[in-house]
């Protein structure tokens, strides 16, 4: 059976327990590059999800509107509209873009979503004459 040898005076025991102040700080940095990694992951996760939500809202704004040109069971009349649409507390506006294509019996209806200044989500469809 060996036997451990301890060191007799204190000075040589503090040296073999514990940690130096160099390895607690190297272990402090480490920790906290880690934290701001997570930190900064979990702010990328939160702003995607509050653009998700912000499309989501843009995109039942144009179906809407587009759904209440289809149901006006008439050719829409050339030219720009707006139109203030408010989903979940968020004011958005939609753009609504009529334009004759070759074909008269059709029109190009763009519905453009905006927020302020910003646009967040475009739809396009044609319209024939019912």
């Amino acid at each position: 059976m060996s036997r451990r040898v301890r060191p007799h005076n204190r000075r040589a025991r503090a040296m073999t327990h514990g940690f130096t102040l160099v390895e607690v700080l190297v272990a402090l940095g480490i920790v906290a590059i880690a934290l701001m990694a997570g930190l900064q992951a979990t702010a990328a996760l939160t702003r995607h999800a509050e653009r998700q939500v912000n499309m989501v809202l843009a995109q039942i704004c144009a179906e809407n509107e587009l759904a209440r040109v289809r149901l006006a069971r008439q050719l829409p009349g050339v030219g720009d509209s707006s139109v203030a649409c408010e989903q979940a507390g968020h004011p958005l506006t939609v753009a609504l873009v009529v334009r004759p294509t070759p074909n008269p019996n059709f029109r190009r209806v763009d519905a453009q979503v905006l927020e302020g200044e910003v646009p967040i989500w475009r739809l396009t469809t044609v319209l024939g004459r019912y």
